[in-house]
């Protein structure tokens, strides 16, 4: 199991190894190039700024590139009366940027585990979230990193996420269709085996609406 863990936590660091960042200044002639390819003129009194400004979005948009899962979920509860049964943390909102297009997906997300050595703060949950989301995703690799992160800190007996979101590269270009949704699910131990843990999860998710 040891191994497993290690492989999965070598894997996510290679893929999001540190690389080579330009200078702020380099990017902010990147964003000026960009809005010259638009057909704008980055001199003029209302573009002058927006170089640095993008930048500096860029900082908070892409913060969980500098984030670390294992901080997150540092600390975990013991002592909580024996408590076993289910845990659930519903409705978690989150914006991503699809590394397709860069564009924004946004939605909400359902995480549920079965505690085994204990529990973790409930808001570590939503900023676990935020660890991935904030980086250039696809949705598909979003709700898996999210499981895997739950399963490699906290050993539970099993995890359910389920991700609903809608995709501004869908709903602003190509085939335009706002309004239409994406689901993912991932299921893990006592969730994978038993369908019926499943369909309580779901019931939970969708049931007091």
């Amino acid at each position: 199991m040891d191994a497993v863990v290690d492989a999965r936590r070598e894997a996510g660091a290679a893929k999001f190894a540190p690389v080579t960042r330009p200078s702020r200044e380099d990017a902010e002639a990147a964003v000026r190039t960009l809005l010259l390819w638009a057909g704008d003129d980055p001199s003029r009194e209302g573009l002058i700024d927006t170089p640095k400004r993008v930048v500096k979005a860029y900082e908070e948009l892409y913060r969980g590139y500098t984030e670390d899962a294992g901080e997150v979920l540092d600390r975990v509860f013991e002592e909580v009366e024996g408590y076993g049964s289910i845990v659930l943390v519903r409705d978690i909102p989150f914006f991503s940027h699809c590394e397709h297009h860069m564009v924004p997906f946004v939605g909400k997300a359902h995480i549920a585990y079965y505690p085994s050595k204990g529990v973790v703060g409930l808001s570590k949950l939503a900023r676990l979230v935020d660890v991935y989301a904030r980086r250039l995703q696809t949705q598909e690799s979003l709700t898996a990193q999210i499981v895997n992160a739950i399963e490699d800190y906290l050993g539970p007996r099993g995890v359910a996420i389920m991700i609903e979101a809608e995709h501004m590269c869908m709903s602003m270009r190509g085939v335009q269709k706002a309004g239409v949704s994406t689901l993912t699910t991932e299921f893990t131990g006592v969730f994978r085996e038993d369908p019926a843990e499943q369909a309580r999860f779901m019931m939970m998710v969708k049931g007091a609406r």
